[in-house]
Parts: structure tokens; C-alpha cells; sequence
């Protein structure tokens, strides 16, 4: 039994003459069984060892209920679940069920921190205290509901998230799977308490993993993080020297290097350094260049704050992502297939400019059918803003691009005087036909959305040689577009190459339909994990783990070092 939770002395209850000992903290007074037995309970207690009539019994229950109902009135989902199950407590019995629900909830409140949740919130000493000066049936009632909604608080931020994401960042447009608050409590009822908890955060290796990581740079925050840091802007392969030095102790205490007594920087060490850059996103050159030292001194606290928006984000998410299923992740630059929870396929990506209206948005949707040979609708935002600025300059600018009227005709640009229309009144839809040269290249995959996204192919092949790869106006623009359709049309087509090929070489727009739809979810990840090898960090581009870890920490999450 927990001593602080130890009966008080002289607990009375009401004005029955006598102590009643409780135990875990709760006065045995109060059954957790159905409302009968609940009823039962306290006319056996307070007849027995008081003689006390039966009617003050009964007079304790209404007051139990009157609490109860009363505290439950500004939260409909609670007075609901009390309503229907006749006010019987759910946390202040004195059952063995009733003691392990309680002791559930307390220990997934200590837990909380575990998973990166501001467990502050949930105030588990302020409900024990509350339990132990309990001193009536009015108060039991008030501590129940409080208990309820602590609760309720906690699960649904285990389950899905401490945070409203496109509160913090508008271009999350994710729809996260919340659950009815009302049936947290009904499950609850029903289920192994503990059992109960361990289901509410996402179940996914990469969660699992994630978790992982947060203890072990919780425990090397403990010992000091990793060293000292590389005072150098930028070292290369035969350079001596304390920096050099550093930059070896400081991989492998990170763990890209094994034991060493090297100061130069020898093949060894360019190995680490290379693998040190790929898991990190960076040209894997073995050169530590000055991207490559930011990296290698960025600071334990930094990388944990990222993991702990990954598993923020991660609860977002917190639903199946389909047998397979499409991962786009904005900060890796990477578009991937997953069959199974097996990687399957992944290619290079670029993704929206990080300038106001161009960074890509996170979703999730379902994707239906390819384009090949695509016509390029321009988007009126960027008719407007970047086509019809040029062709007031000069009515041939973008010669590519054609014109059509409400009637879907063509119309010559010789007939139109640009210089009459602006954002506002410009009457005409802007198209470029299928070619080679075409923006989305030639081939496109859609999965329809009001944000207007999708991945598609690209002329300009150039920009996927870049390491940050930033450039497009939101849509993602895929290395290797031709293969990802082979992979999607693999499951409908005998000879999928084959078949894509016959459509292309038509040089006609065509629609084909996927017969089975594929799950496309666009996340941002700085922080993720593979099945082996290393944690992946990558820079946060668009700068909104910043803001998503800003609100954590508002939210009252904090780093912590773990001793051992």
C-alpha cells in the first residue's frame, strides 16, 4: 500500500460516529460494483458498524450522486456516462476492480513523461491529496468526476496528441482520428485497466523506436551529452590536430565509430563521417564541411526535442495507414511505398518552396488513378501572380502556355489586350498541353484534394542532385515517377512497364484507374527511424517542429536527463 495514500486518522464519514479505515486511499464505504451492490455496500457498513438506519445510508448514496451529477454538468460526456450507468463510481469503490482501475490511472500519469506528455497536466499528486481529505459522500462524488476527467484528458492526449496541430501550424491539414471522449470511459469500464492504457498510444515500430531513442538521449543528457564540441569550420581527410580529435570523439560517442587513438583524419574516420551524413541527410562526401559540423554539434537537448515532436506527430497519425500505403516525408525530401509495413519503393522528391502559399501542406488521402500524358492546369493562383505579370510585358512571354475562354475554346493571345485584366477580372483558364517539356512531366498520380496536391513528374531533373530540395510551388515531384507507376500498376497489370509504355507512347492524355486505391500521407518528420542501422535527424526546413516543440513546451513538456 502506497503510505502516502494511508488512511487519515479519525476519517469520519458524515455523521457516523466511528472510523473508517480505507484502503488504497479510498473510504471502503463505496463499492464499485453495479448500483445495487454500490447500495448495498453502504447500508451493510453504516448499519453494521454504526447502527445507523438504513435511510442514512440511502442519504449517503443521494448525496454521492447529487455530487457526482453536479460536478458532471459542464462536461455533457461525462453527466452522460454517470446518467447511464446510475452514478456508480468508477474510481472511488473500494472493490479490487476498483483499486486497480485507480491504480492504472496513476501509473499511466507517471508514465506520461515517458511518451513525451506534459504530465503536469494530469496533477497526480493533487488527486491523491484530494482522495485522502475526503470526508464525506459529497466529496467522494466531487473526487470522482475530477478523476473521470483527468481521465479523459489523459487518454485521448495518449491516444492522439497533446497539441490541436493546425492550431500551431496552419499548414497542417491533417484530420486527426480522434474518438468520442464518452467512449474512453465505457471501454474503460470494460476493459483490463492496464491493458486499457497500454492500447491508447500508437502501436507502430516507429513509435516504438522513437521512445526508444528518447531514452537514450535522456540518459546521455545525464552523462554530459557528447562531448566537447568541434571547434572548426571545416576539416577533410589528412588534417591533424585537438580538432580533429574531437571530431573523432565525438563520433563515437555518438556511435558512427568505433574505439580509436587516431588524430589524423584517416580513412577510418571518413567512413564514420560518411556514415554520420547519410543518416543525417547530408551528401555522404566524408568531407566535414560546415553543414556536416552544425550536424555533428548540434546539442543532445536538440535532437531529443525533435524526437519528442516526432512522437507528438506520430499520435497524430495514430490510425492504420493501409496495407499500402504512400509516405511522403516533406523534411527527407523522399517519396516511399510501403507494402506490409515493408519498404517496397522510394525515390528522391521536391517539395514546395519555403516561401508563404508554396510550402507543402501535411495530409492524408486516398489515391485513385494516374494521369499519363497530362495536361497542366495552371493553378489561377499562379496565372495570375507569375503568367499574367509577364504576358503584360510581353504577350508571347511562356509561349508554351495556351489560352482558353469559359466555353473551354482556345483563344489566340493576338485577340487579348492583358494589360485590361488583373488578379481580379482575368476571364481566362491557362493550360500546357502533354509533351515532354510539360511541368508535371508525363506522368502525374492523384489522389483529389481541395489543397490541390500531387506527385507528379518533372523536365527539370537537375534539382534532385540537391540536398535540400525546396522548389516547387507545393506538389511533390517525384526522381523517378516512371517506376513508382510500374509499382502501383503491378498488382492490376501482368506487365505493368509494358502497359504504362503503350499509354505513353500514345503521346494522348489517359486516365487510368487504380483498382485498388493507395493511402497517400504527406507527414514532416526531422526526426524518424528504420527497421536497423541509425536514427535519422534531418533540418527542419519549414521551421515547424520549432513551433510544434515551442507549444509542447508551453503545454508543460520538458527535457529531462535519466540517470542509469
Amino acid at each position: 500500500m502506497d503510505n502516502s495514500l494511508r488512511p487519515p486518522e479519525n476519517c469520519q464519514y458524515m455523521n457516523v460516529q466511528r472510523t473508517i479505515y480505507w484502503g488504497n486511499a479510498m473510504p471502503t464505504m463505496l463499492a464499485a460494483g453495479p448500483r445495487v451492490l454500490f447500495l448495498g455496500a453502504l447500508v451493510f457498513l453504516v448499519t453494521t458498524f454504526s447502527g445507523a438506519p438504513k435511510a442514512e445510508a440511502q442519504a449517503q448514496v443521494t448525496a454521492f450522486k447529487q455530487a457526482v451529477a453536479e460536478a458532471a454538468a459542464r462536461d455533457r460526456d461525462i453527466a452522460a456516462f454517470y446518467r447511464e450507468n446510475g452514478y456508480t463510481p468508477l474510481w472511488t469503490g473500494s472493490s479490487a476492480k476498483d483499486r486497480k482501475r485507480r491504480a492504472a490511472l496513476f501509473e499511466a500519469i507517471d508514465m506520461a513523461g515517458d511518451h513525451g506528455l506534459p504530465e503536469a497536466r494530469y496533477d497526480a499528486e493533487g488527486f491523491k491529496a484530494q482522495l485522502r481529505s475526503a470526508r464525506s459522500a459529497r466529496d467522494l462524488g466531487l473526487a470522482e468526476v475530477a478523476l473521470s476527467r483527468a481521465f479523459l484528458r489523459l487518454a485521448r492526449e495518449m491516444q492522439t496528441g497533446a497539441l490541436i496541430p493546425g492550431r500551431v501550424v496552419a499548414d497542417i491539414k491533417r484530420q486527426v482520428p480522434y474518438r468520442e471522449r464518452r467512449s474512453y470511459l465505457e471501454g474503460f469500464a470494460q476493459s483490463s485497466p492496464r491493458a486499457f492504457f497500454r492500447a491508447l498510444p500508437p502501436q507502430n515500430n516507429e513509435y516504438a523506436r522513437l521512445m526508444k531513442e528518447k531514452l537514450r538521449l535522456e540518459r546521455l543528457m545525464a552523462q554530459g551529452g557528447w562531448g566537447a564540441q568541434v571547434s572548426a569550420e571545416a576539416l577533410k581527410p589528412g588534417q591533424s590536430g585537438p580538432a580533429v580529435v574531437s571530431l573523432r570523439n565525438r563520433l563515437f560517442a555518438m556511435g558512427f565509430l568505433g574505439r580509436s587513438a587516431t588524430g589524423v583524419y584517416d580513412e577510418t574516420l571518413l567512413h564514420a563521417v560518411q556514415r554520420f551524413q547519410i543518416a543525417h541527410g547530408l551528401t555522404a562526401d566524408g568531407v566535414a564541411g560546415p553543414e556536416t559540423l552544425r550536424a555533428i554539434n548540434t546539442p543532445v537537448e536538440d535532437r531529443l526535442k525533435s524526437v519528442l515532436v516526432a512522437m507528438e506527430r506520430e499520435r497524430w497519425l495514430n490510425q492504420p495507414r493501409g496495407d499500402r500505403h504512400i509516405l511522403v516525408n516533406l523534411a527527407d525530401f523522399h517519396a516511399r511505398v510501403y507494402d506490409h509495413g515493408s519498404l517496397t519503393f522510394e525515390t528522391r522528391a521536391v517539395v514546395g518552396k519555403n516561401s508563404d502559399g508554396r510550402r507543402s501542406p501535411e495530409f492524408s488521402d486516398v489515391m485513385e488513378h494516374m494521369v499519363i500524358n497530362p495536361t497542366w492546369h495552371v493553378p489561377r493562383s499562379i496565372a495570375v501572380k507569375e503568367y499574367l505579370p509577364k504576358m503584360k510585358r510581353n504577350r508571347n512571354a511562356a509561349s508554351h502556355l495556351r489560352l482558353y475562354n469559359s466555353r473551354g475554346q482556345q483563344v489566340s493571345r493576338g485577340a487579348v489586350n492583358f494589360n485590361a485584366y488583373n488578379a481580379s477580372n482575368f476571364p481566362f483558364a491557362i493550360k500546357q498541353p502533354p509533351s515532354p517539356r510539360n511541368a508535371l512531366g508525363l506522368v502525374k498520380f492523384m489522389f483529389p484534394n481541395k489543397y490541390n496536391i500531387y506527385l507528379h513528374d518533372t523536365p527539370a531533373k537537375n534539382l534532385f542532385e540537391r540536398q535540400t530540395r525546396a522548389y516547387s510551388h507545393g506538389c511533390i515531384r517525384l526522381q523517378k515517377p516512371f517506376e513508382l507507376a510500374y509499382t502501383l500498376l503491378a498488382p492490376q497489370e501482368a506487365d505493368p512497364r509494358a502497359k504504362f509504355h503503350s499509354i505513353l507512347d500514345t503521346g494522348r492524355e489517359t486516365k487510368v484507374e487504380l483498382e485498388k486505391h493507395v493511402p497517400v500521407h504527406i507527414i514532416y518528420r526531422t526526426a524518424f527511424t528504420r527497421p536497423k542501422g541509425p536514427m535519422q535527424y534531418r533540418p527542419d526546413v519549414y521551421g515547424r517542429d520549432a513551433r510544434i516543440w515551442a507549444a509542447l513546451e508551453q503545454a508543460g513538456v520538458s527535457l529531462r536527463a535519466v540517470q542509469g
